[in-house]
Parts: structure tokens; C-alpha cells; sequence
């Protein structure tokens, strides 16, 4: 065998080698790259179904809730192409029967009281994330400009209702123990949350309630009465406030 014959299967053999190696690189780095976009869509999926499970029930409308199921239904499309070993039609097959009741109205609302700074705290981050999930939505083309601002919109309202929510429980506290200007200061605060919503009637109709209350309750400290047994009229709706009819009349007649 010649100097050149050796040369050449030499580089015959390089060849093969580096060739050899791209393709073991390459099959690597499509199947991190496949395991990535699994792992994205799974925690997609997980998010969204977070965000629907564990949001009181008396925050998500109908619109909120769709939104959630198409983001799920979304992610378990993508997981399907990937030939994932995940749950995928059990995922498929729950949300398209949520999405079912949601839309003929027969899904059930379970409310949840605000009683905590760490319950506010915590329904306030995953009102945090809707928003940025619906942000995300958004910029992907997932959802038009319309639906995203009417439901960004919405969310940031949620948010100042939770922290109104908090204030509400713990003016009702302080009148049951008769602190009255401590309750005073804590509905002032719910209405000042509440007034970050200026463009939502139902906000302001909660601002005018509020106001009305702390005119009660100074009157009653003036007068120097004990608070009397029992919530407040303005107590007693504002625990429906989200999903009651009397509130929504007071957004659209009331001047």
C-alpha cells in the first residue's frame, strides 16, 4: 500500500469519524431541545391549571376561565405533536369538559374570604401571573389587542379587590372589639384600593358604599355608641359583591 492510499484512508477515516460525531451532536441537541419545549409546555399546562384551580372562585369570569382552558388546550396540542409520555388526552379530555360547563353555565364558583395578609399576598401572586400569562398571550398572537386589554384590565381591578378584601375583613374586627376609628382608618383604606379602579362602575359603586359606612361609623363614634351586634349592611353585600345582581344594578343605575 502506497504513502497515498494510506493518506487518504487516513482522511477517509477522519472524515467518517467527524461525521460520526456532528450527527451523535446533533441528535443530542435535538433531544434536549425536544425535552426543553416538553418541559415548557408541561409547565405551561401546570400553570394555567394553577391559576384556575387555586384563584377564589369569585375573581375568574367566564372570559378568565376560557382563557385559562385555551392555554391548557394550547400546550396539550404542542405536548401531542411532541410525542410526549404525559397525560396528555386525560389533560385534553378534562379541559374540553370544563370548557363545556363553563360555557353552558354549570361550572361551580366556590369563594374564598380574604382573611390574611398572607392570603391577600398570595391570591395577589397569582393574580400576578394571570396577568403576565395574559400578557404573554398577547404578544405571541395567541389572543387579540381587544380581549387583552379588556382582560389585563380586569385582573388589575382583581388585584386592588383583594387588597380592598383584606381591609374589609379587618375593619369588621375592629368593630366587633368596638375599635372604631381603627375600623374608620381600614375602610378608608378599602375605598382607596377600590379608587384605584376609577374606569370600573363596580369600583366606584364600592368607593360610595365605603364613604357611606365611614359616615356611619364616625356618626357612632361621635355620639360615643357602642357598635351593635352584627355585620353592616355594606359587610353583608360586599361578601357576594363580585357575583351578585344588587351590586351590578348599582354600577348601571345608580348616579
Amino acid at each position: 500500500m502506497d504513502t497515498t492510499t494510506i493518506v487518504l484512508l487516513l482522511a477517509a477515516i477522519v472524515t467518517v469519524s467527524i461525521v460520526i460525531i456532528v450527527l451523535s451532536q446533533m441528535r443530542e441537541r435535538a433531544r434536549i431541545e425536544r425535552a426543553r419545549k416538553i418541559t415548557a409546555q408541561e409547565d405551561a399546562y401546570n400553570r394555567a391549571n394553577r391559576l384556575l384551580t387555586e384563584i377564589p372562585g369569585q375573581y375568574l369570569t367566564a372570559d378568565l376561565k376560557l382563557l385559562l382552558i385555551k392555554r391548557m388546550e394550547e400546550a396539550c396540542a404542542e405536548l401531542a405533536g411532541l410525542k410526549s409520555n404525559l397525560p396528555v388526552k386525560e389533560w385534553q379530555k378534562s379541559a374540553a369538559e370544563l370548557k363545556t360547563q363553563i360555557v353552558e353555565k354549570r361550572d361551580t364558583t366556590t369563594p374564598v374570604k380574604i382573611d390574611s395578609a398572607e392570603k391577600s399576598n398570595y391570591v395577589k401572586e397569582l393574580l400576578q401571573n394571570l396577568f403576565k400569562m395574559i400578557e404573554a398571550m398577547h404578544k405571541s398572537g395567541r389572543i387579540d389587542s381587544a380581549t387583552a386589554k379588556k382582560n389585563l384590565k380586569y385582573v388589575l381591578f382583581l388585584v386592588h379587590k383583594t387588597h380592598a378584601d383584606l381591609h374589609v375583613f379587618q375593619a369588621r374586627d375592629y368593630v366587633r372589639q368596638n375599635q372604631i376609628r381603627k375600623a374608620i382608618h381600614a375602610y378608608h383604606l378599602a375605598s382607596t384600593e377600590m379608587g384605584k379602579s376609577r374606569d370600573n362602575p363596580l369600583a366606584m359603586k364600592a368607593v360610595k358604599s365605603f364613604r357611606t359606612r365611614i359616615q356611619e361609623l364616625e356618626a357612632m363614634s361621635a355620639e360615643g355608641k357602642e357598635s351593635p351586634q352584627g355585620e353592616s349592611k355594606l359587610d353583608r353585600e360586599w361578601d357576594t359583591f363580585l357575583h351578585d345582581d344588587e351590586w351590578k344594578k348599582k354600577a348601571d343605575y345608580d348616579d
